[in-house]
């Protein structure tokens, strides 16, 4: 479970990370990452969406959402602090299992990292 300390809640937050950060994807998953722009000793952030337009069922999107939560709160201590992570759920994360998208998350957080210390 993603402890309140690590909940990204705030709108500017959601939309900071989205407008200024990197966005990497494949057909289940997108993740927006914006390293450190919070400064140093404030936690790491991190904010689920699944559009009703990517899956229309509410207990499917919220199903999605739960999952891809709890794999994020196995990885927060892998992010950098201050840090803000946004993961959007596509129509393909419906009926993927946590171990597909578990790699998904490492494979796609990895990229983002990479894109960022490039500077992109």
């Amino acid at each position: 479970m993603l402890s309140a300390a690590h909940r990204l809640s705030r709108g500017g937050d959601f939309t900071a990370a989205i407008r200024r950060g990197t966005r990497c994807g494949n057909r289940r998953l997108v993740v927006h990452y914006r390293a450190g722009g919070r400064g140093d000793h404030s936690p790491a952030l991190v904010g689920v969406v699944v559009p009703k337009k990517q899956i229309p069922l509410a207990t499917r999107r919220n199903r999605v959402k739960r999952r891809v939560r709890a794999l994020m709160a196995q990885r927060i201590g892998a992010l950098e602090p201050g840090s803000c992570v946004v993961v959007r759920g596509l129509a393909g994360a419906d009926g993927a299992s946590s171990g597909i998208l578990g790699k998904d998350l490492d494979r796609l957080l990895s990229r983002c990292r990479e894109c960022q210390a490039q500077g992109q």
